[in-house]
């Protein structure tokens, strides 16, 4: 799995104009999943993600996670994570996980999420979305599971 991870003070995703997901203060991760991903792979990036250190602490030192801020994840699907633009002029997606996989390991990750105590708001599988954030620090950073 690939994550690119953003610290936001907000994010909201919308399919055909209307709203299907918003948070506050949090995360914003666009997952990837790849045809060789199981769910080991969504069990330990939901882990990952939830336990990273990469808020303030009071002395402004990332030192605290987004378990320990009580902040929200807005989860978006994104398998052009995994084009691959070495060759040519239009990406590869040949190790992007089939649309059934990739569904299902997408949903292990949010329902891992959501048993870890995160509020999370997700995009819409397979849809056309248009995602909106307010990156904070900006802080960006991309996970990828062992």
């Amino acid at each position: 799995m690939r994550a690119v991870v953003q610290r936001v003070t907000q994010a909201s995703v919308t399919v055909q104009e209307e709203t299907i997901g918003r948070i506050d203060a949090g995360l914003l991760v666009l997952l990837g999943v790849a045809e060789e991903d199981d769910p080991q792979d969504a069990d330990w990036m939901a882990a990952k993600i939830v336990n990273l250190r990469i808020f303030e602490d009071e002395a402004g030192k990332m030192n605290r996670s987004l378990l320990e801020e009580r902040g929200e994840m807005l989860v978006v699907s994104q398998f052009t994570l995994y084009g691959d633009c070495r060759k040519g002029r239009r990406p590869s997606f040949v190790k992007a996980a089939p649309p059934e996989k990739g569904e299902a390991l997408y949903q292990r990750f949010v329902q891992q999420a959501r048993q870890l105590g995160i509020t999370v708001a997700t995009g819409r599988f397979r849809s056309r979305m248009a995602v909106a954030l307010v990156n904070d620090g900006p802080v960006t950073l991309i996970v990828e599971s062992p």
